[in-house]
């Protein structure tokens, strides 16, 4: 068992997933039950799975759990993409999001191929 607390890649998607519902209390009130619901979820998702991951008794349930937390960034890739089509976020509130998705996800994927 992992201490998830411990581990930088849960501290980094926790801070990830307040600058998410930080910029999606800007969103059109309309879109409380479409793509704030959707983005809050995802990013929840990401250190939820970590935590919930590290609590396993193997590495390879562990490595699993982290691939789940790796597709929920994707997922939230292509939801800030689309906010911006829609003008929900500006390019400059996008692209240090961008950034940090792709840094969280370099760090799971390096993470998770030491488990396995």
């Amino acid at each position: 068992m992992h201490r998830f607390k411990q581990l930088e890649i849960w501290k980094q998607s926790r801070q990830f997933c307040t600058q998410i519902y930080l910029v999606t209390n800007h969103f059109p009130n309309e879109e409380r039950f479409g793509l704030t619901t959707q983005l809050r979820r995802s990013s929840v998702s990401i250190p939820s799975n970590i935590a919930e991951g590290s609590s396993r008794k193997s590495n390879k349930d562990f490595a699993r759990f982290l691939e789940i937390a790796i597709g929920s960034a994707y997922e939230i890739e292509t939801q800030l993409l689309i906010s911006n089509d829609l003008g929900f976020i500006t390019e400059e509130n996008l692209n240090p999001l961008l950034s940090k998705i792709d840094i969280m996800t370099k760090m799971m994927y390096n993470f998770q191929v030491t488990l396995k």
